[in-house]
């Protein structure tokens, strides 16, 4: 699955930190606990508190004793990957077991050679150096050494050398809302979605695009609140983010959480769908990486919930179960599946979730507990071997070792 950037980034911009805040805590009176240096430490001792008294039950249960203190009852599978720049890491991506690029804000570019144990600085030549700096690189992408990187002001670079050399390619000032995400596909081949939601796909290096969707999603939400069904108005707004699954099927979450869009390759035009609870949705995506494995959600309060497999994506709402998992309320940015019962979800203040039954239950992981900072995205490779990347702020990033 290929995990658009926005999802996580666009939630911190338009709720500051309210995505990591109890709601109770919404107020003028109230300590922010997610921006101060002994907020930090607040949470961390929450989440020890809660995984220390968790492990007290689940211990005394069986065998009558004391549990042993969290510190020894988490788990840390992730190590810190160390790479030249400090700005918040955005995305990274891979063309074979060994080589990779991240890329972040602030005109951050890196480059692997070693799987991601070591990582070096690079630029763009066809950006000078003042010019650089002032584009936060959102997306990258590469296929067989062809790769791609998107930047916000919109900026769309190509290679077709594995990053030797770049062409700056140009985006036309008709697209219906602003490009926020490029996918490589192959020689010459590529998939972009805007923030409208409108699929672009080219097949001679971004000279042409080819729209996949006949509708927008401003076009679909406009049709549908102008009907004249009741009910109709509660589908309106824009979205904040777009996620794609394995084989190409989209989802979208509105701006304002109330409701979810998927779109399927063939389909004229998104499909809006109930969000089926009064929590409003913080980010979604696919359980595997794939449609029909079911979706996953994110809500405000740190709820994570996962639907059945073969959701039936016809209807307006359907059926989700909530994960057990325990955050205090705080919000959790990402999750990803490394395999069928393998799920990481990942958050504010660098926390870190593990399920090992497909998504039921969460259990504290103490990768970062040591780190300032959020994350914002977790990524698993399937065809390198799962092998699996956190991203977020400060120049963080975390290799999965298991």
């Amino acid at each position: 699955m290929k995990l658009l950037f926005s999802s996580a980034a666009l939630l911190l911009a338009a709720s500051a930190t309210n995505a990591f805040v109890p709601a109770s805590c919404r107020s003028k009176t109230c300590t922010n606990l997610f921006m101060a240096a002994d907020g930090v430490e607040d949470r961390r001792a929450f989440v020890g508190k809660t995984a220390s008294a968790t492990a007290a039950l689940s211990i005394a249960s069986v065998t009558g004793g004391v549990a042993a203190p969290a510190e020894a009852a988490a788990s840390k599978m992730w190590t810190k990957s160390k790479v030249p720049f400090e700005e918040t890491v955005y995305d990274i991506d891979f063309d074979s077991p060994t080589h990779g690029y991240v890329v972040g804000a602030r005109g951050s570019l890196a480059e692997t050679n070693d799987g991601g144990l070591t990582w070096e600085p690079r630029s763009f030549s066809n950006l000078d150096a003042e010019e650089e700096i002032t584009y936060r690189f959102q997306v990258v992408s590469f296929k067989d050494g062809e790769g791609w990187v998107l930047g916000k002001p919109a900026l769309l670079l190509h290679t077709k050398d594995s990053g030797k050399s770049w062409e700056r390619i140009p985006l036309s000032p008709k697209l219906p809302g602003e490009p926020s995400s490029i996918l490589a596909l192959g020689p010459s081949k590529a998939e972009m979605t805007t923030s409208s939601g409108a699929v672009y796909v080219t097949d001679n290096a971004g000279r042409n695009w080819k729209a996949q969707v006949k509708e927008t999603i401003d076009a679909t939400l406009n049709r549908i609140s102008s009907s004249g069904v009741s009910g109709a108005s509660y589908f309106t707004g824009s979205i904040i983010n777009q996620v794609r699954d394995d084989d190409g099927a989209y989802l979208a979450v509105s701006s304002r959480g109330n409701f979810f869009l998927t779109w399927e390759p063939g389909q004229d035009f998104w499909i809006p769908h109930n969000r089926g609870t009064s929590r409003r949705i913080q980010n979604m995506g696919f359980v595997e990486g794939d449609i029909h494995k079911g979706l996953w959600m994110t809500l405000n309060g740190g709820k994570v919930f996962v639907s059945p497999k073969d959701p039936d994506l016809s209807q307006d709402a359907f059926e989700f179960f909530e994960a057990d998992i325990k955050t205090g309320g705080y919000g959790v940015t990402d999750v990803a599946w490394r395999n069928e019962n393998e799920a990481w979800a990942v958050g504010g203040s660098n926390t870190m979730y593990v399920s090992m039954d497909g998504g039921k239950k969460f259990n504290f992981d103490k990768s970062a507990n040591n780190f300032p900072g959020n994350l914002y995205s977790v990524r698993f490779f399937k065809e390198y071997n799962n092998m699996g990347w956190a991203l977020g702020s400060n120049g963080m990033l975390l290799r999965y070792t298991g």
